[in-house]
């Protein structure tokens, strides 16, 4: 635990070094941005989606500045080996915002890739998805050796333009501008060619990429930062909640053994009870043509009415003889248990009969064995306790989860332990939720300085 105290400091004197670092180009980076230098002159593009651009620039065509080349199908040779010389890309390789692209999965060999006649896409092209739902998510990454790709990705090999520019300046144009139509979007490559984009001077080019390299790689360690110290709080609270749980509020009680491997020592005063001496399998099919409220069970977090998260699920086709949910219940998802769906219900309501309803049958606050039944040690000794053929398909049976041991502490003091754990992780929760704004303002100022630098709104010497 000190080291993670230890691990927080320091984080948090990173983050705010960082932060007054970045905030002072970027609080809130419109300012900054506004006053940076201009241009002496502009004009109208007189193209779709540009609008001015710096006077000495021009307007050409993409597939005067560009090579389109297209994919190629899954790289299996007659004996199935995909080990070779060439990297082969497919979609997948492509997400993140990383600008150069991993290390290639699989390889073929040169002399498959000149018998299928597939393209080589030259080193330095731009490797974007071309068909399908990743299209629209806009990842483009820059291959930094020669290779092939799969027919679902398109890449686009600069011939007139610095790489790194055309890198940055792909990263603003939107696919969905020349997207042909129905049910599936895929990129029309004659309209790709024919969209006009500006084009400064090469040396103007070099600089905007230099520039932006410098200023975004600045970003990127800050977002990284940023979320190292998110996990950071997100591990600090699992020990806080498990802390709390297997050993109680006062660190000078004698303590004892339990006699349980995963619980390890508990206060002398606690007791250790099985499951089913806290809780009775409860299986009450609700009435024809209900209108109770649909509820279910997610990891991440506990017992929701579904209307609440999926708007266009909220509703099952009926909910006739689903299982009747009382508030104070725990829902127990068999399929998942083991990670970490299962928690009580505030709700009154149904669900599905596929879930396991677990009632009180002992004197408790509910809300301790929430907290209890998702920590980490918890739930590997759930999985322990789970039957399937195979990890994804494994199921925890009451029959089963009854027989496992858990801590008892006194009523009393599991009020206090939940007073405790809903303070201290409110505190985590809210420092969380600072650090995901800061990352996402960080996000979107990169963004704009981004835009604002290829476009000419700013000039960069």
């Amino acid at each position: 635990m000190t080291e993670i105290f230890e691990s927080l400091m320091d984080m948090e004197l990173m983050s705010e070094n960082t932060k007054k670092r970045i905030e002072k180009a970027s609080e809130g980076g419109k300012l900054n941005i506004e006053t940076m230098p201009r241009y002496p002159a502009y004009k109208d593009s007189d193209a779709e989606r540009i609008g001015e651009i710096p006077a000495h620039w021009e307007v050409k065509k993409m597939k005067y500045l560009v090579n389109v080349h297209s994919g190629n199908g899954f790289p299996i040779d007659e004996q199935g080996n995909k080990q070779g010389m060439i990297p082969f890309y497919k979609v997948s390789d492509i997400n993140g915002n990383q600008k150069y692209i991993k290390n290639a999965n699989n390889y073929v060999s040169s002399s498959i890739v000149k018998k299928r006649n597939w393209n080589l896409i030259p080193e330095k092209s731009i490797i974007s998805a071309k068909i399908g739902e990743a299209l629209r998510k806009n990842h483009r990454k820059i291959a930094t050796v020669e290779s092939i790709i799969d027919n679902n990705c398109i890449a686009l090999e600069p011939k007139k333009i610095n790489y790194i520019f055309s890198y940055y300046l792909h990263k603003i144009i939107d696919f969905d501008w020349f997207v042909n139509p129905g049910a599936v979007p895929s990129i029309s490559v004659v309209g790709y060619k024919n969209f006009k984009a500006f084009c400064p001077p090469l040396d103007e080019q070099t600089a905007i990429a230099n520039f932006l390299d410098e200023k975004c790689n600045k970003i990127d360690r800050a977002v990284a930062l940023k979320e190292k110290m998110i996990d950071l709080l997100k591990e600090r609270k699992q020990i806080v909640i498990q802390n709390a749980v297997t050993k109680g509020l006062n660190p000078d009680v004698k303590m004892k053994d339990s006699g349980v491997e995963w619980i390890g020592e508990i206060p002398e005063h606690w007791e250790v009870k099985r499951v089913k001496r806290l809780f009775k399998l409860t299986m009450d099919a609700s009435e024809k043509n209900n209108n109770h409220e649909l509820l279910s069970i997610y990891t991440d977090i506990g017992v929701k009415p579904r209307k609440e998260l999926q708007e266009r699920g909220n509703k099952a086709t009926t909910t006739d003889g689903y299982w009747l949910v009382k508030k104070g219940d725990f829902i127990v998802n068999k399929l998942l248990a083991w990670m970490g769906a299962i928690g009580l219900s505030e709700y009154e309501g149904v669900t599905s009969p596929a879930y396991d309803i677990l009632r009180p049958i002992a004197v408790m606050v509910g809300e301790y064995y929430h907290y209890l039944f998702r920590t980490r040690i918890c739930s590997a000794e759930l999985k322990k306790y789970s039957r399937g053929i195979m990890e994804m398909r494994l199921r925890l049976y009451f029959d089963k989860f009854g027989v496992i041991n858990v801590p008892y502490p006194p009523p009393p003091e599991q009020t206090a332990i939940v007073a405790h754990i809903e303070k201290e992780t409110t505190k985590i929760d809210k420092a969380i939720t600072l650090q995901q704004k800061q990352i996402e303002k960080l996000k979107e100022y990169k963004a704009t300085l981004i835009n604002s630098a290829v476009t000419g709104k700013i000039k960069v010497c």
